[in-house]
């Protein structure tokens, strides 16, 4: 089970062309996300990030590997003189007026680094996703950008 991949989903009250801006536009995904000055959601873009926590902190070098408009984005997650790669994929689907997102996370387990570990990843996307991710689209501060 340890090297089953990490699966968050998520529905949100907002048309898919609305979710798929906040997780694919720049200038929206640091209002819920990270600040990632070179991301274009192109494939073969490489692009990185700084995340972690106080004191620890450390660079993620990712790679977009797949865009299927309104439905699919998928890029490679490894982090700076670490040993490990992994991929992170968003799956995007209509359910009448809402949007479900599925988030899945693999590989994981190719890490070595204890701060890389699987708990530690589900604790982030969950509050990423449930939270910063929805608080965004549903209380109307993505409407400003539709």
């Amino acid at each position: 089970m340890e090297n089953q991949p990490l699966l968050i989903e998520q529905e949100f009250n907002a048309p898919i062309d609305l979710v798929w801006r906040a997780i694919t536009e720049k200038e929206l995904m640091k209002k819920w996300y990270f600040d990632i000055s070179d991301f274009k959601p192109e494939v073969g873009n490489k692009f990185q990030f700084e995340g972690g926590e106080e004191g620890k902190r450390y660079m993620h070098l990712c790679e977009v590997l797949e865009v299927v408009p309104l439905k699919k984005l998928k890029y490679s997650w490894k982090y700076e003189g670490y040993e490990g790669i992994s991929f992170v994929t968003f799956e995007l689907s209509s359910i009448g007026k809402k949007t479900k997102v599925k988030l899945i996370h693999e590989g994981i387990e190719t890490f070595t680094n204890p701060d890389f570990r699987k708990e530690n990843f589900v604790g982030g996307w969950k509050y990423l996703i449930h939270e910063s991710l929805k608080e965004f689209i549903e209380n109307g501060k993505a409407l400003r950008y539709w």
